[in-house]
């Protein structure tokens, strides 16, 4: 029997933006291998195997390669008891598995969750926000990696990001010379051969675009089903305004080690003010997030 849906409020904004930038990188992707395939016509199978190969690596160890990059360690009840009885009240709350509990030691104060479902999930939090944040902050914070969770826009998020991944890395070998290879001018594979590195450089910069105009949406869903969850949307509110006010004072190399995880994080490090970073941010504004937590406070109040 499959399990019941859990408490946390539907989005159908954010599952009909999965759906659309899924069917879009689909799109693309099919274009893409389309193209490699009519100019590497001899090659189609390699090309087959290695799209093929990186897909599955992509979606089944992103998720763990991201974890480890980060610094995240699992750790049991007795090791972090305040920490596992927040994600077990979570739970209860929302009706759902309990995720596996980790903690990374980083005095960024900072949250993410990753994996592909509910039985895979992993819910982290650093050593920084723990030490800064109160207890029913924390709650607000975690409520809302858990979300991400619940309405599985992490594993949508992981696979939407394969597309770009791969048309980087054919930018990058053509550029270095690996597809140079010497052919008349006039020759139709020729000339579409020299075409890769600027259809990958499309693919990639459309892919990007579609992946931040989702993640920015899925933060704000996560920020609104986090807040009705726990009835508490000032906790988080105050969360998110102790947070933003603390990365300044983190030194800017931490700050450039966890600045390319962004998109899994609660809160974006950058590591400085004028960080292109913030042009493309993966998180709507500290001003955007607040704002929908006071409507919502004032929705409950009524």
């Amino acid at each position: 029997m499959p399990r019941a849906r859990s408490r946390y409020a539907p989005d159908r904004g954010l599952t009909g933006r999965m759906v659309t930038t899924m069917f879009l990188i689909g799109l693309l992707y099919v274009v893409f291998v389309g193209v490699l395939l009519a100019a590497l016509r001899g090659s189609w199978p390699i090309i087959l195997i290695i799209t093929g190969g990186l897909f599955i690596a992509q979606f089944w160890f992103s998720d763990r390669i991201a974890a480890y990059g980060m610094g995240a360690r699992e750790v049991t009840p007795e090791q972090a008891p305040e920490l596992h009885g927040t994600i077990d009240r979570i739970c209860a709350l929302a009706d759902m598995p309990k995720p596996r509990v980790a903690i990374a030691d980083s005095d960024v104060p900072n949250a993410f969750a990753t994996g592909r479902s509910e039985k895979t999930a992993l819910v982290c939090a650093t050593t920084g926000l723990l030490r800064r944040l109160e207890p029913e902050e924390l709650e607000g914070v975690l409520a809302h990696e858990m979300s991400h969770v619940a309405h599985r826009d992490v594993a949508v998020m992981t696979i939407a990001s394969f597309l770009g991944v791969l048309a980087g890395v054919i930018t990058r070998i053509a550029l270095w010379g690996g597809f140079a290879r010497s052919r008349p001018g006039n020759d139709p594979a020729g000339i579409l051969l020299l075409l890769i590195p600027l259809i990958s450089a499309v693919v990639y910069a459309i892919s990007f675009l579609l992946t931040r105009l989702l993640s920015r949406y899925r933060e704000l869903s996560a920020d609104r089903a986090a807040a009705l969850l726990t009835g508490r949307p000032s906790a988080l509110a105050s969360a998110l305004t102790k947070v933003s006010g603390q990365m300044a004072r983190i030194p800017t190399e931490d700050l450039r080690k966890a600045e390319p995880y962004n998109a899994f994080y609660f809160m974006p490090a950058f590591s400085a003010k004028e960080s292109m970073g913030r042009l493309f941010s993966s998180h709507p504004t500290l001003e955007q997030r607040l704002d929908q937590l006071s409507r919502i406070s004032t929705d409950l109040s009524r």
